[in-house]
């Protein structure tokens, strides 16, 4: 039996997100976690991701950057990707980005591995898919899951993803839409590449009029002699698929593929010829309305979500109502940062779309005008976060209000 004097929390899914929050609320000694995931086991959708500055800080804080190594990433490359032609070569120091680990890319299967080491034994419970959730009278929350089981903790934390049915629950407005995106990637070796010039000596990105295609490392050489590498292809302008909701993780044949990049340079056709039948995944592209209050999306920012809750929680754990008192915490630190970054967001497809509607560009100056509105503009606040320093603020202008 659980203690009465414990809050219980329940997290639902897990992903980074998930599991950074229950190594964080884990840590204190008033608080009884346990995660739900769907899945009968552990697992993560997709290929790659990248890791800069606020990733090593938040992972420092969790404990967890030692388990995860992945390709630098000091050199990146922007193409024309119809001709090859470099737009832009980004040179940066390997700490540049205020960290001597510098960016990386590294496979998210490694991400996930590192968290999940530091979770506790018996915390996660898997096959558990939520169905249902209601605020009961005496407080709490009732989880009903579609194996007829139901628990009422006295907190929950929406991680279940883009198919999130906690949002679907206390949103129900909140409708997602196709926005014509979409992204196959795969994971392969990086040896069967090697043979095509320009594809595997750097981090590079080759645009397209209507997509783009990407080429990383994802392994640290030093530690796999025969390293994965990650292709993935975009495109901007597809049509959606009747029936499918969300796609996310689903096979795509090559031919499917290899028709998204038939204009594109020879080079980059052959490497995508080079993948194995079967290997590639589909991701299609949704979005919502945005809500006023913090609601991020992405798996440094959903782990600095989760380290915040956790001090928030702990900050409050003494006072009349310990749960609302941290939320409206997180609310009042988290939503001011993605209230900027959509800012930003904004910015940059307001400045794209001006572009677009100029006649006067020919590809080669559209695809420059792209690159350089998309590298424009300053991200430190995103790449350079500091979660930690972030609430040390917090709390010293909270004692200068008092």
């Amino acid at each position: 039996m659980i203690a009465k004097s414990l809050t219980t929390v329940a997290i639902i899914g897990g992903g980074p997100g998930g599991l950074a929050t229950a190594i964080a609320l884990s840590e204190l000694p008033s608080f009884h976690v346990t995660l739900y995931e769907q899945s009968p086991e552990p697992r993560e959708a997709g290929a790659g991701i990248s890791l800069s500055t606020n990733a090593w800080k938040i992972l420092d804080l969790l404990e967890a950057s030692d388990g995860v190594k992945g390709g630098p990433q000091a050199n990146t490359y922007q193409r024309n990707g119809h001709t090859g032609k470099v737009l832009r070569l980004q040179e940066q120091p390997e700490n540049s980005a205020g960290d001597v680990r510098g960016s990386i890319r590294a496979r998210r299967t490694r991400l996930q591995s590192a968290l999940l080491a530091r979770v506790l034994p018996d915390t996660i419970v898997y096959n558990k898919k939520l169905v249902s959730l209601e605020s009961v009278p005496d407080g709490g929350v009732r989880l009903n899951f579609k194996d007829g089981t139901e628990v009422i903790p006295d907190l929950v934390v929406g991680a279940d993803g883009i198919r999130s049915i906690v949002r679907r629950i206390l949103f129900p407005n909140h409708e997602l839409h196709f926005t014509g995106n979409t992204a196959w990637r795969v994971l392969i070796q990086k040896s069967s590449l090697t043979h095509i010039p320009d594809v595997t000596d750097a981090t590079a990105w080759w645009w397209g009029q209507n997509g783009h295609v990407y080429f990383s490392d994802v392994d640290d050489e030093t530690e796999n002699p025969d390293p994965y590498f990650e292709i993935t292809v975009r495109s901007y302008t597809e049509p959606e698929a009747p029936g499918l909701t969300v796609p996310w993780g689903i096979s795509a044949t090559n031919d499917k593929v290899a028709s998204r990049v038939s204009k594109f340079d020879k080079r980059v056709r052959d490497a995508v010829a080079v993948v194995p039948e079967g290997h590639w995944r589909e991701f299609a592209g949704y979005a919502g309305p945005r809500l006023e209050r913090a609601f991020g999306s992405g798996a440094t920012f959903a782990m600095e979500d989760g380290w915040i809750l956790a001090r928030a929680l702990e900050e409050k754990r003494l006072s009349d109502s310990p749960i609302q008192g941290a939320l409206d915490i997180f609310d009042r630190i988290r939503s001011p940062y993605y209230h900027k970054m959509y800012e930003h967001i904004d910015n940059n497809h307001d400045k794209m779309q001006q572009q677009t509607k100029l006649k006067t560009h020919n590809l080669d100056e559209f695809l420059q005008a792209r690159v350089d509105n998309i590298l424009g503009g300053n991200k430190d606040f995103i790449y350079k976060n500091d979660i930690r320093k972030v609430w040390e603020d917090y709390v010293t202008a909270l004692a200068v209000e008092n």
